[in-house]
């Protein structure tokens, strides 16, 4: 089991001149701790119009500026919004395959649709047509990557033959990802042969394997996007280790606490009847009785890792038992201090991921 740390670039307010530039800065700093203590991966969302929640909304030129800050670890987009027009498929294939030439061959392509009436509405998404606009994109992509040429006739999209430039060092391209929030998006994963980013707020481990199931029930009979099928799983986690059960309480409470809060805030626009059927499982979530959501919920749930190393471990446990091949860590979270993020992420590397390796690396070569 491997782990990779994933980012929203939260920036609490009050904002200052420089919120932001601190915000980027830090991250970087953090990545380059991360890749030295052992995380091989580090992923980040794209998001729009998410103030204080999320502040990359371009992660293209982040990881840009990664490639030349790091040398091992494999750089994520956990995801790219691929319903036009957040990206053109020919701009994603371009600049996808430009970074996979400039980190030699280090980029891990996740893909979504997204979960938001803010950030749909805002690019004029209709609803009822976003998981038909990725899709179209999604088949794409891949072949603008393998072909020679590349012509294409669909529903949003009609586009002449046309040589796209450059290609990606991988071949036949990067590994491609769906992320998946419903049980019923796990499923159309699997039947697409990609790599599953399962996200897991509010989820029980049980819930989360649950799901995971019905996306390795449907791989077998995956007709793949692309030149290869991804059957990799990863899970996302909000984490954060310290020294001592207490501190990392109280580093993480309030934080953890607004994080939650705001997955409420998002779903709630969706309380509407002409939602699409794809999206509803969103106004599930705003059936839950909030008053119940308290820190030691989620806690006592397992739905969040907040602890010293050992508990960490312990609750990582039942990951590595499913076989789940990635754990996303979230770590720069809301108010959480910059060295408090730095020593979480120091302490995990130092603790939590070898225990995992030693675990693998003691099993038998077959």
């Amino acid at each position: 089991m491997q782990f990779g740390m994933l980012y929203e670039i939260q920036v609490p307010k009050p904002w200052q001149a420089r919120s932001e530039y601190d915000a980027y800065q830090q991250v970087v700093a953090q990545v380059q701790v991360a890749e030295a203590v052992g995380f091989e991966s580090c992923w980040t969302v794209e998001h729009h119009f998410l103030s204080e929640y999320s502040h990359c909304s371009a992660p293209e030129v982040l990881y840009g500026y990664l490639a030349a800050k790091t040398s091992r670890l494999r750089l994520g987009h956990g995801v790219v919004l691929l319903p036009f027009p957040y990206n053109h498929p020919i701009r994603v294939a371009e600049r996808v395959a430009t970074l996979d030439l400039l980190s030699n061959g280090r980029v891990e392509f996740g893909t979504g649709r997204s979960g938001t009436l803010i950030e749909l509405d805002g690019f004029g998404i209709p609803l009822d047509e976003s998981r038909a606009r990725w899709e179209e994109a999604l088949d794409m992509i891949p072949k603008i990557w393998m072909q020679e040429t590349f012509s294409y006739q669909g529903t949003y999209f009609q586009i002449p033959e046309r040589v796209v430039v450059p290609r990606p060092l991988q071949k036949p391209h990067p590994p491609i990802w769906m992320a998946a929030t419903s049980s019923e998006s796990h499923e159309i994963a699997g039947h697409k042969g990609v790599g599953l980013l399962s996200l897991t707020t509010l989820l029980t481990p049980d819930d989360v394997l649950s799901r995971i199931r019905r996306y390795r029930t449907a791989l077998p009979d995956a007709q793949p996007v692309g030149g290869m099928c991804n059957p990799r799983v990863a899970v996302l986690q909000v984490v954060h280790c310290a020294p001592t059960m207490q501190e990392a309480r109280a580093n993480a409470k309030t934080s953890v606490m607004w994080f939650h809060e705001q997955v409420f805030a998002f779903s709630r626009p969706f309380l509407r009847d002409n939602i699409p059927q794809s999206y509803r499982y969103l106004q599930g979530i705003q059936k839950i009785d909030t008053r119940n959501i308290t820190f030691d919920y989620l806690h006592d749930n397992s739905m969040i890792i907040v602890g010293d190393p050992e508990h960490c471990i312990q609750r990582l446990k039942v990951y590595r038992e499913a076989n789940i091949d990635l754990i996303l860590c979230l770590m720069q979270l809301y108010t959480i201090p910059h060295e408090k993020v730095l020593e979480s992420i120091r302490l995990f590397g130092t603790h939590v991921i070898p225990y995992f390796r030693s675990l693998s690396s003691s099993q038998p070569k077959i």
